[in-house]
This record gives structure tokens, C-alpha cells and sequence, in this order.
């Protein structure tokens, strides 16, 4: 049986993938172990009754490897790594938290109205540990192949790129080299071009809470 997965569907547009980075990751993860899957788009202002049926939650992503569906993009990575062994995709433990606190605080300077309230700092404080860490082990996380911690980070910075650039008209330094190099070698790979959403519905997903 097919392994079959679910993942957010477009801001109004049902049967287009959405901007969900969390779903993203998991279907990069399937593509770059080349596992084929059948995937189901979730409109989620209006989620369907079947998909509620077997995740009550009603989040996304959710996978079913045959017998049951199973939430939480963690989990998920984690069960396809154990089921799909190859090729790996395992981090080094100490690698494991490298650009975690990206995200985070990419929202928090996109939500900001006061240019001096630090959050654009705490981004490039982020970023330039990124760019330390690159500039010593890159050009991926882990040297010259990508792991689990490069499809977190991709769709990530994939709404950094989409959002602070239309929102507040905001890009990666051009002196974060390493950086900048990553997330062009991401963005360029077959797996995130199969995977990413339009910006269009990027833009649409962050407009709301800016």
C-alpha cells in the first residue's frame, strides 16, 4: 500500500499545495528517499470529514504507512528515516539544533511594527550562527549532503525569503555569503522545486498576521 500523506492545501485554492512548512518538510523527506506516496490537500478553514474522522486534531501534516495516521512533522521524519533508511538522512547529534531558532524569530521581526525593537537583530544573530556553522561544515548542515536538519531549514527559509521580502522589503545580508549559498543550493534541489508552495500562496498564509 501506497504510503499516503496530508498536507495543507492553499489559501483559497483547494487542489493547489499550501504554504505549510511543516508539511513541506515531510514531503521533502519523502522525495529526497524517493518514496512514492499519494497526497491528500487539506483545505484547512474547511477541513473535510474524512480527514477529521481519522485525526480528530485536525492538523497537518499526517501520514499513513498502511495501518493508521500519524501526526507531528517530528515524529513523522523520524518514522521515515527507520522505515526508508536510505539515503540517510540522520544529523549528528550536535548538528541536530543548528538553525532552530530561525523560524522563530523570522516571525517575530515579521510581526514587528517598531524597527527598534530588536528582533530584527536577534534574526541576523541567528542567521550569522548559520553562517558559522556553514562556513565550518557546509555547504549543507552536515558537509556535502543534506540531512534532516536541511528539510527543516529549507521551507523555512524559503517564507524568510518570501515574506520579509514582500512585507518589509527585507533580504539576507549579502555579507552571510554562506548562507545565502545554502538556501540558493536548497531551493535549486528537484525535491523542494516538487514541493515548495507559489509564493503568491506564501505571501497569502503570513498576510493575516502581519
Amino acid at each position: 500500500m501506497a504510503v499516503e500523506v496530508c498536507v495543507k492545501a492553499a489559501v483559497g485554492a483547494p487542489d493547489v499545495l499550501g504554504d505549510c512548512p511543516f508539511s513541506q518538510r515531510v514531503l521533502l523527506t519523502l522525495e529526497e528517499k524517493k518514496v512514492t506516496y499519494k497526497k491528500h490537500l487539506i483545505n484547512v478553514s474547511d477541513k473535510p470529514k474524512w480527514f477529521l474522522e481519522v485525526n480528530p486534531e485536525g492538523k497537518v501534516p499526517v501520514i499513513n504507512f498502511g495501518d493508521k495516521w500519524i501526526p507531528d512533522s517530528d515524529v513523522i521524519v523520524g518514522i521515515i528515516e527507520e522505515k526508508y533508511p536510505n539515503p540517510s538522512l540522520i544529523a549528528p547529534p550536535e548538528y541536530a539544533s543548528v538553525g532552530s531558532k530561525i523560524f522563530p524569530t523570522f516571525v517575530s521581526f515579521l510581526k514587528s511594527k517598531d524597527s527598534s525593537d530588536g528582533t530584527e537583530q536577534a534574526l541576523l544573530d541567528e542567521l550569522k550562527a548559520l553562517e558559522e556553522h556553514l562556513k565550518a561544515h557546509g555547504p549543507y548542515a552536515n558537509g556535502q549532503n543534506v540531512c534532516s536538519v536541511d528539510m527543516s531549514l529549507a521551507p523555512k527559509l524559503y517564507h524568510l525569503e518570501v515574506a520579509l521580502g514582500h512585507f518589509k522589503k527585507w533580504s539576507v545580508p549579502e555579507s552571510l555569503s554562506h548562507v545565502r549559498n545554502y538556501m540558493k543550493l536548497l531551493f535549486e534541489r528537484e525535491s523542494f522545486q516538487n514541493t515548495k508552495a507559489e509564493e503568491k500562496y506564501v505571501i497569502a498564509g503570513w498576510a493575516p498576521k502581519v
